[in-house]
C-alpha cells in the first residue's frame, strides 16, 4: 500500500544501506516520518541558485557556479542575500519504489532560512526521484538573517514514502468526522485549509516581522537571542495588517491542527501566490502534532509569510495555506512530542527556539 515510511522502517532502510552517511546516522535524526539531514564541512558559495539537470552531476555544476569555499568545520558565517551549497553528510541507495520529498526544518523556515535539497540529476528541488542512487546536497540561502553554521547541523529533513499517499478529500471528510483535524469547520478544498489569527485572545499582539539590519545568529544556541534585536512586534486592534514588500513575517493559524498516529502531513500554498504574499512553509507535519496522545491538544500552524511587489492587507480569518494529509504505511512507533525533543508540540504564535520567550509573550 502506499505511505510514508515510518521510524521503524527508516531503521531497517539504514541497516541495509539505503541509507548510509559519514559519520554514521545518528539515533537523534530519525523523526517519526522523517529524517534530519546534516551538513557537511564545506560550502560552496555559488554566483546563483541552479538545479542540476538530466544527466548531470552537482560536483560538475558547482565548477561551472563556485565562486569560492567555506571551510565550516571551525564554524562559518553564511551571509544574508548569498547562496551557498552544501554537501550533506547522508547518501542514499534507494529501491526502485522508494521516492522522497525534503523539505526545511521548522526552526530552519522561522529565522526564513531559504534551504533546498539538490540531487544529481535533478529537475526539481526537494525531490528525489524513485531508486535514486546519490549524494545529496542543501543549497541554503539566508533572506533575513546571516547565520553561523558547522558540520552536523540539521536544516532541512527528508521523507520517504511508496506511490501516491495523499488523501483524497472525500477521504479526508471522513476521517476528520472520525478524528477532527481541525478545532473548527474544516475547509476541505485540495487538502486541509487554515486561516490566518489576526484577533489573538488578550492581546494585540499578532505576528513578529523581521529586522531589515541585525547581528550574526548561531545556530546551535537555543533560548539565547533577545527577541526585540531581530524582530519587530506586529499588533492590531481591528483583526487586519498591512504587509510590507519584501519583509518576512512570522505569524500564526487561526485553528488548532490534528495529525492522528496514522497520517503525516505537508504544508502547501493554498495557491501558488494568494493576493501579493506567499506563505512560506517549513513543511512536514509527523504523526502526533497536535495529538492529545502525545501532549499536543491546541497546537497551531505557524505561517512563514512573505510579501511581494505591492503593499497587501491581510485580514483576520484569511484562507492562507492548506495541508495535505498522507497515509502512513504502518503507525510510527515514535510519535511527535512524546518523549523526544520536540520544539513546537502544543505551540501558538512562536518564534524559533534560538530566542529567548519574548517579554510580552
Amino acid at each position: 500500500m502506499p505511505g510514508v515510511i515510518p521510524n521503524q522502517q527508516l531503521e531497517t532502510m539504514i541497516a541495509k544501506g539505503e541509507i548510509s552517511a559519514n559519520p554514521a546516522v545518528d539515533s537523534a535524526q530519525i523523526q517519526p516520518a522523517s529524517l534530519d539531514l546534516r551538513l557537511g564541512n564545506i560550502a560552496y558559495r555559488v554566483r546563483a541558485s541552479f538545479l542540476t539537470g538530466h544527466g548531470a552531476k552537482v560536483a560538475d555544476r558547482l565548477e561551472e557556479f563556485e565562486m569560492h569555499r567555506v571551510d565550516l568545520t571551525k564554524g562559518a558565517v553564511l551571509e544574508k542575500g548569498a547562496v551557498y551549497v552544501v554537501p550533506l553528510m547522508e547518501h542514499l541507495a534507494l529501491p526502485d519504489n522508494v521516492s522522497a520529498v525534503a523539505n526545511a526544518k521548522s526552526s530552519t523556515g522561522r529565522l526564513d532560512l531559504l534551504t533546498r535539497t539538490i540531487t544529481d540529476g535533478g529537475t526539481e528541488f526537494d525531490r528525489v526521484a524513485a531508486g535514486y542512487h546519490g549524494p545529496l546536497y542543501a543549497e541554503i540561502c539566508p533572506r533575513s538573517f546571516s547565520v553561523l553554521v558547522r558540520p552536523g547541523m540539521r536544516l532541512n529533513q527528508i521523507r520517504f514514502g511508496t506511490g501516491n499517499a495523499a488523501l483524497s478529500d472525500d477521504a479526508l471528510r471522513a476521517l476528520h468526522a472520525d478524528t477532527p483535524l481541525v478545532d473548527g469547520p474544516a475547509v476541505i478544498d485540495d487538502g486541509l485549509g487554515f486561516s490566518v489569527d489576526l484577533k489573538l485572545a488578550g492581546t494585540t499582539l499578532v505576528g513578529y516581522r523581521a529586522k531589515p539590519h541585525t547581528g550574526v545568529i548561531d545556530l546551535d544556541r537555543i533560548g539565547h537571542y533577545d527577541p526585540s534585536e531581530y524582530w519587530e512586534e506586529v499588533h492590531t486592534t481591528n483583526g487586519q495588517i498591512i504587509l510590507d514588500p519584501g519583509a518576512f513575517y512570522i505569524l500564526v493559524s487561526r485553528e488548532a491542527v490534528t495529525i492522528p498516529p496514522e497520517y503525516a502531513a505537508e504544508m502547501a500554498p493554498y495557491l501558488a501566490m494568494v493576493g501579493e504574499f506567499r506563505v512560506h512553509y517549513a513543511g512536514f507535519f509527523d504523526p502526533g502534532f497536535g495529538h492529545d496522545a502525545a501532549g499536543g491538544a491546541g497546537s497551531r500552524g505557524v505561517l512563514e509569510v512573505r510579501c511581494h511587489e505591492a503593499p497587501f492587507v491581510l485580514e483576520h480569518g484569511q484562507v492562507v495555506g492548506r495541508l495535505v494529509y498522507e497515509r502512513m504505511t504502518e503507525a510510527p512507533t515514535q510519535l511527535y512530542g512524546a518523549g523526544i525533543a520536540s520544539n513546537y508540540q502544543g505551540q501558538g504564535l512562536k518564534l524559533s527556539k534560538h530566542f529567548k520567550a519574548p517579554k510580552s509573550a
